[in-house]
């Protein structure tokens, strides 16, 4: 473990447990599950292998989560897997990462929730028909822009929306499920019964449904990007984890159960939001609360995706993977600004495309970012044989990261075998490209003056 200098300016821990909460579930909860049920349906076959995905999705990730929770405590220092990583196998794999998150993975899933922001603001202005796609990005770069300004500003501010938003989307999953079960009651059950026929079997076909659905958990490690800023992370680490995850689980499968009462599985996959089209047959009159409780729910999960994307760049500055610069942090606001402004600005240039050419852009990245999270469970056996006298103030079961490398093995190998794609092999020439600029730079620190501190 490592402990920074007091000399320096550092972020305050103003995380508790409230906090840490809502940025759990703030995050793993955003667009997914009003969004993207579609997937894990059209690629599961079935009713009732989709809500068993959706349970296996959420066990996943309670599992991984509880790996990274022994990394978070013994490496308490923000930025995640780049942190474990460079503990566990040197600079090189870390900068990898950090050159994938920083310029491809964090930004685009922060535009991606802006975009999804940017839909449901949008759609109600434009009645019977899609809006132009020039107001969805102007609404979106809104979204960019305001979530940045709030992060920049204050940490207590961040903490506040994070708080307020997950509340928000907290009381419409509620509403799905209580109207969910109202509808069950007056016997909606067709969709319910014989819920196994036609099930997928293909390996491929059920590994991109678990894409789809760990999509919509993606999230679950987002604790350990604040480390730093975490009040008392020994109980507060676990704690979190083992309330949040599973809280999100229980959810994610009723509000899918809710979805069923009154749609078909064809009727999920064709629908473009399938809260709203939900909203539309169950509440009524009150069906305009739906868009609006979604556009919180995706601010909410867009502002803490920004919170925890800064933190990794800001480490991957402090540590001289990225510009220096990005390890200043405001003196004033004790906010890491240069980060959070880098950020947004890639997120920004991101939503400039078509939609279409950026939903394969994810897919593709998702792979890459599993190829990571596979590297990093087993970082956790790694360090347990090469540094069992560190301090690990919580130690997890050793089975759970080997199962969970193994799976991880299974969701990069299996669409691989099953439908080849050059795109896979255009995700991992990206990772490998970055050493392009490793060398040069970092290793051998032929940085230009204007690049130097």
């Amino acid at each position: 473990s490592a402990s920074s200098d007091d000399s320096l300016v550092t972020m305050k821990k103003t995380v508790g447990f409230v906090e840490g909460t809502a940025i759990v579930l703030g995050i793993v909860v955003g667009s997914g599950i009003f969004l993207s049920p579609a997937g894990v349906a059209v690629n599961s076959g079935s009713v009732g292998l989709s809500l068993v995905i959706w349970a296996l999705c959420g066990i996943f990730s309670t599992l991984g989560a509880l790996s990274f929770a022994e990394l978070g405590t013994t490496i308490p220092r923000s930025g995640a897997e780049y942190q474990y990583l460079k503990a566990a196998y040197g600079d090189v794999a870390a900068y990898l990462l950090a050159w994938t998150s920083i310029i491809v993975t964090k930004p685009s899933s922060f535009a991606i929730i802006a975009v999804g922001f940017a839909q449901y603001v949008t759609t109600p202005f434009y009645p019977g028909c899609l809006p132009p796609a020039t107001v969805q990005k102007c609404a979106a770069a809104f979204c960019i822009l305001l979530i940045t300004l709030i992060n920049c500003f204050s940490v207590k501010l961040s903490n506040f929306v994070q708080i307020f938003f997950t509340a928000a989307k907290l009381l419409i999953i509620a509403a799905i499920i209580v109207g969910g079960f109202v509808m069950l009651g007056q016997g909606h059950t067709e969709n319910l019964t014989n819920a196994f026929e036609g099930s997928a079997t293909s390996f491929s076909a059920i590994a991109v449904a678990f894409y789809s659905g760990l999509w919509s958990y993606d999230g679950w490690n987002q604790l350990n990007f604040v480390t730093e800023e975490l009040d008392n992370p020994v109980r507060n680490f676990p704690l979190t984890i083992m309330i949040g995850i599973p809280m999100v689980t229980v959810f994610y499968i009723l509000v899918n159960i809710a979805y069923f009462t009154v749609m078909t599985p064809s009727e999920i996959i064709a629908s473009s939001a399938v809260a709203i089209t939900f909203g539309d047959r169950v509440f009524g009159p009150a069906s305009f609360i739906v868009p609006v409780a979604v556009a919180c729910s995706t601010f909410g999960a867009a502002n803490g995706s920004a919170f925890t994307a800064s933190r990794l760049t800001y480490a991957a500055g402090r540590n001289g993977h990225m510009l220096k610069l990005f390890s200043f942090i405001s003196v004033e606001r004790l906010t890491p600004s240069p980060a959070l402004i880098f950020n947004s600005f890639i997120a920004l240039l991101m939503i400039i495309p078509d939609a279409s050419n950026f939903s394969t852009l994810v897919d593709y990245f998702t792979f890459a970012s599993w190829i990571f999270y596979g590297a990093t469970f087993l970082s956790v056996l790694v360090l347990r044989y090469r540094r069992p006298d560190w301090e690990r103030p919580y130690r997890v079961f050793l089975p759970i990261p080997a199962i969970c490398f193994i799976a991880s093995l299974y969701l990069i190998v299996a669409p691989i075998i099953e439908s080849p794609q050059l795109a896979y092999l255009y995700a991992a020439i990206f990772i490998v490209a970055g050493l392009i600029f490793y060398f040069p730079l970092i290793y051998f620190k032929k940085v230009p003056p204007f690049m130097g501190s």
